[in-house]
């Protein structure tokens, strides 16, 4: 999936969410696929993989706190975005 298939306002809970998990996942997923392409061209900075690996990280932790909280929003952002368990 590209980033110009994402549209993170669907994400959202309301018009005014900004702190959402499903927001916040939706967000990383972005930076993480502009990071992902940046990385192909660019072999050996280092310090940008070490920023994706951080973004993968926290994405995958407010994935499992919103499996916890809430199976069916966790399984809906998942879909959405088309991300693995």
């Amino acid at each position: 999936m590209s980033k110009k298939e994402i549209n993170v306002a669907d994400f959202k809970i309301n018009e005014k969410d900004t702190g959402s998990a499903d927001y916040q996942i939706a967000l990383l997923t972005v930076r993480i696929l502009e990071l992902t392409e940046h990385l192909k061209i660019h072999k050996k900075d280092a310090s940008s993989r070490r920023g994706l690996l951080r973004l993968v990280a926290r994405r995958r932790k407010l994935g499992e706190y919103l499996k916890g909280q809430s199976e069916d929003r966790y399984q809906k952002v998942i879909s959405g975005l088309g991300l693995r368990k």
